[in-house]
C-alpha cells in the first residue's frame, strides 16, 4: 500500500496540518478547473459575442439539474470508502469501487440522453432570451456527451479523496484542462466553431480525464484496484451508497431546480443582465469550490474516525473545518469584491453595463459567501457520520422551499436583484442553523453507542 494510502486517522502529526494538507490539493484542483472553465467563457466572451457568452454561462444550473442526482451517489461512494478505510476493511473497499464506477457508467449514458433529447425543451421552461436559446441547446447538446465520462472521473476521485489522496485528481486534472484550453483556442479562434467549439473542447477534456483515474486506479496495487471483471452491483454497498447518496444527490437536483427557478428570474431581467449574472457567477466559483475543499475534508474524516471508531475525534474535525471555511469564504469573497471591475472585465471586456450587474451580484452573493461554506461543512460532518436524509430535509426546506417562496412572494411584489439575490445569505444563515442543531443529535448518538459498547464488553 503506498503512502497516499495511508489510514488519515493513524497517520502522525497534527490533526490541523492533516486537514490543510488534505484540502489544498482539493482547492488547486478546483480553482484549475474553474481557470478552464472561465477559460471557455472568456474565449467565447472575447472572440464570439455576448450572446454566445450568455449562452455558455447560462446553462450551469441546468447541467446541474440532470447532474446532480447521480453525482451524489458519489458522496455515497466517499462516506462507504472512508467508513470501510477507517475500519480497515479493505475487501468492503474493492467492492465498492466496482459497484460505485457501474453506478457511474449507467447514470452517465442516462443523463446524456435525457440532456441530448430534451435540452432545447428545458430552456424554453427556463424562459431564456430567444436571442440566446438555439446556441445554448447547441452548446448543451453537445456537452452532455461527455457525462458518461465526467461522472467516471468524479467517482473515481471521490474513491481517491476518501483514502486521503487528494494530488492525483489535481494532476489528472491538470492535464485534462490544459488540453480543454488548447482546443478552445484552436476550435473558437481557429476554426471559427463558437458555443461548438467550446463544447466539444470540453467534452475531450471529459474523456481525458476519466482515462486517467480509470487507467490509474487499473495499475493500482491494493483495495482501490479497478478491474473491469469485478464490475458488478453488490447489494450491500449499493445499499449503504444509496441511503448516503441518495438523499445528497436529491438534495443536489432540487437544490439545482431552486437556482434554475432563480435563473429564469436573473433571464427575465434580459441577456445583458443575464451575462453580467454569468460572469459574477464564473467568479464565485473560485469561491465555492475552495470552501467545497473543506466540505470533503469534513466528510473524509469524520467518516474515517466513525469507521475506526472514534467519535470523540469528530469535534476536533469540525471546529477546524468551521474556522478553516470562514477564514477561506470571507478571504476570496472580499478579494472577489474588491476588484469586481477588472475580474469582470476579463469576460466582459466592453460591456460596462453588464460589469455593473455582475458587481452587484458580487456584493450580496460573494462576500457573504462563507456563510454557504459553514452550511456545506456541517452538512459534510453529518454525511460522515452516516447520516443524509435529514441534511437533505433541512437543506430542502431552509434553502430551496424557503427561496421558492421568496420568488413568489417577496420578489414577485419587488422586483428587483437586490430582492432576487439577498434570498441566498438568508436561505445559507436559516439552514446552517438546522444543519446543527441535528449534527449535535447525531454525535451524541454516537457517544452513546460507542459507550454502551464498551460496557457490554467490559
Amino acid at each position: 500500500m503506498t503512502r497516499t494510502q495511508e489510514n488519515l486517522v493513524d497517520a502522525p502529526g497534527s490533526l490541523t496540518v492533516k486537514i490543510v494538507r488534505f484540502i489544498l490539493p482539493l482547492i488547486a484542483t478546483g480553482v484549475l478547473q474553474l481557470l478552464y472553465n472561465a477559460a471557455d467563457s472568456v474565449v467565447v466572451g472575447r472572440f464570439e459575442s455576448a450572446d454566445a457568452l450568455a449562452a455558455v454561462t447560462s446553462v450551469g444550473s441546468l447541467v446541474n439539474l440532470l447532474v446532480n442526482l447521480f453525482m451524489g451517489l458519489s458522496v455515497g461512494t466517499s462516506v462507504a470508502v472512508a467508513h470501510d478505510w477507517g475500519a480497515k476493511d479493505y475487501d468492503g473497499v474493492s467492492r465498492t469501487v466496482h459497484t460505485s464506477y457501474l453506478i457511474s457508467f449507467i447514470g452517465g449514458v442516462i443523463v446524456s440522453a435525457v440532456g441530448i433529447v430534451f435540452s432545447a425543451q428545458f430552456l424554453v421552461w427556463m424562459k431564456s432570451d430567444p436571442a440566446v436559446l438555439p446556441l445554448s441547446a447547441r452548446y448543451l447538446r453537445i456537452y452532455f456527451v461527455g457525462t458518461t465520462a465526467n461522472m467516471a472521473y468524479n467517482f473515481g476521485a471521490s474513491v481517491l479523496r476518501s483514502i486521503g489522496d487528494t494530488r492525483r485528481p489535481l494532476f489528472f486534472l491538470a492535464i485534462s484542462g490544459l488540453v480543454n484550453v488548447i482546443l478552445n483556442v484552436i476550435f473558437v479562434v481557429g476554426f471559427r466553431m463558437g458555443v461548438d467549439g467550446v463544447a466539444w473542447a470540453t467534452v475531450a477534456s471529459q474523456v481525458l480525464s476519466a482515462v486517467f483515474v480509470i487507467v490509474y486506479m487499473m495499475r493500482c496495487e491494493g483495495p482501490i484496484r479497478f478491474e473491469w471483471r469485478k464490475l458488478h452491483l453488490h447489494p450491500d454497498k449499493l445499499r449503504k451508497i444509496v441511503l448516503v447518496g441518495l438523499p445528497a444527490g436529491f438534495q443536489g437536483t432540487v437544490f439545482s431546480i431552486s437556482n434554475v427557478i432563480i435563473q429564469s428570474s436573473v433571464n427575465s431581467f434580459g441577456n445583458i443582465v443575464m451575462a453580467g449574472n454569468g460572469a459574477a457567477a464564473s467568479i464565485e466559483g473560485f469561491t465555492y469550490i475552495a470552501q467545497n475543499s473543506v466540505y470533503h475534508a469534513s466528510l473524509t474524516f469524520v467518516g474515517q474516525y466513525v469507521g475506526a471508531g472514534k467519535p470523540e475525534k469528530i469535534n476536533g474535525v469540525m471546529f477546524r473545518c468551521l474556522g478553516l471555511v470562514t477564514v477561506i469564504g470571507l478571504t476570496f469573497g472580499l478579494l472577489s469584491y474588491a476588484f469586481a471591475e477588472p475580474l469582470l472585465g476579463i469576460y466582459l471586456p466592453n460591456d460596462p453595463e453588464a460589469i455593473a450587474f455582475g458587481k452587484t451580484r458580487l456584493l450580496f452573493l460573494a462576500v457573504p459567501y462563507f456563510l454557504c461554506g459553514t452550511m456545506e461543512v456541517m452538512v459534510g460532518g453529518q454525511r460522515g457520520m452516516g447520516l443524509s436524509l435529514i441534511p437533505m430535509v433541512n437543506a430542502l426546506i431552509g434553502s430551496c422551499l424557503l427561496r421558492i417562496v421568496w420568488i413568489a412572494t417577496v420578489f414577485a411584489a419587488h422586483h428587483t436583484l437586490f430582492m432576487l439575490y439577498i434570498s441566498y445569505p438568508i436561505s445559507w444563515l436559516v439552514t446552517t442553523g438546522a444543519h446543527t442543531v441535528f449534527y449535535v443529535i447525531r454525535l451524541n448518538k454516537l457517544k452513546r453507542e460507542k459507550r454502551e459498547a464498551e460496557l457490554k464488553t467490559a
